[in-house]
């Protein structure tokens, strides 16, 4: 009887520790669903791929909207020629006034080196561009790509390497996107007139089709149901009493030492394009750049 116990514990734990896996590491289907072209969509156990040809390309959604929180998915490029694609990865709320944090990965010509481009646009508001080299060839394997996200900033990473922070400056008079549920989107695209060297590279499409592969999705967030008005959602994702959010913890409010330190060696060797620095766009410097010139070495 003992020994019929112990089976049936252990077996328990066993089983235990497998719903622990799955809720850790989820599977496409159980986050996410197509939203457009599903016959550009490619499963391969838990790998899925997007393709891009002269047709079409592919893009999907998660089923749920998120306030507050992290989501990662690891993403593997398109592989040789991928000038004139975009293949881009998203946070957005809805409307004309919504809130978006975006990582959009811009194709090159063979040999040329991809960049990834980060806009953070609140209130309907973007034009917040930085672009970025990688420090290895995004097309040979999967990297992991975060967007985490509280009250206090929005950080963007690669591989847990911090590339991009944007700060709440709402004591300067600068709106924050903190009020609005924001989805998960991902999609492959063609943007020819000007992802590659301002478009002067077009798509060449004799290499269609495109291919992006994905798998190790993420979600670890304050899910917000749609029928919940914004400030009930604001109130149930921010910590207070016994509730406790680790987005909200003090660890979370700023970056640390050594990821202010990784963002000044990303920003001091990968860096190529800065909105804050575009004076023929910005005469006159964006409020919210003076302060991130101090906080990450801009």
């Amino acid at each position: 009887m003992a020994v019929l116990f112990k089976m049936s514990v252990a077996l328990g734990f066993f089983v235990g520790l497998m719903v622990l896996s799955l809720a850790s590491s989820a599977k496409f289907d159980e986050l996410f669903q197509p939203g457009w072209a599903m016959d550009h969509f490619i499963y391969e156990g838990d790998l899925l791929r997007l393709k891009l040809d002269n047709y079409s390309g592919a893009g999907f959604a998660s089923k749920s909207k998120y306030l507050f929180g992290e989501v990662t998915m690891q993403i593997k490029l398109v592989e040789g020629d991928s000038a004139g694609t975009v293949t881009a990865y998203y946070m957005s709320s809805d409307g004309p006034n919504h809130n978006e944090f975006d990582f959009e990965f811009l194709g090159n010509t063979t040999g040329e080196p991809y960049l990834v481009q980060t806009n953070v646009y609140v209130n309907g508001v973007g034009n917040r561009e930085q672009r970025m080299s990688l420090w290895y060839d995004p097309t040979k394997d999967f990297h992991s790509y975060s967007i985490r996200w509280n009250e206090r900033q929005v950080l963007f990473l690669v591989d847990e390497t911090p590339i991009r922070v944007h700060t709440n400056m709402e004591h300067k008079g600068i709106p924050f996107p903190k009020d609005q549920a924001m989805g998960v989107y991902s999609s492959i695209w063609n943007a020819d007139d000007w992802a590659t060297q301002g478009g002067l590279v077009k798509t060449d499409w004799s290499h269609a089709p495109f291919v992006a592969s994905y798998k190790g999705f993420k979600i670890d967030a304050c899910e917000c149901p749609v029928s919940v008005a914004a400030d009930e959602n604001a109130k149930k994702c921010s910590s207070s009493g016994q509730k406790r959010f680790w987005w909200d913890e003090p660890t979370m409010s700023e970056l640390s030492l050594h990821q202010s330190h990784q963002l000044l060696w990303v920003r001091a060797n990968h860096l190529v394009y800065d909105y804050c620095s575009d004076t023929a766009r910005f005469p006159v410097m964006p409020v919210e750049c003076e302060h991130h010139r101090h906080s990450d070495g801009a």
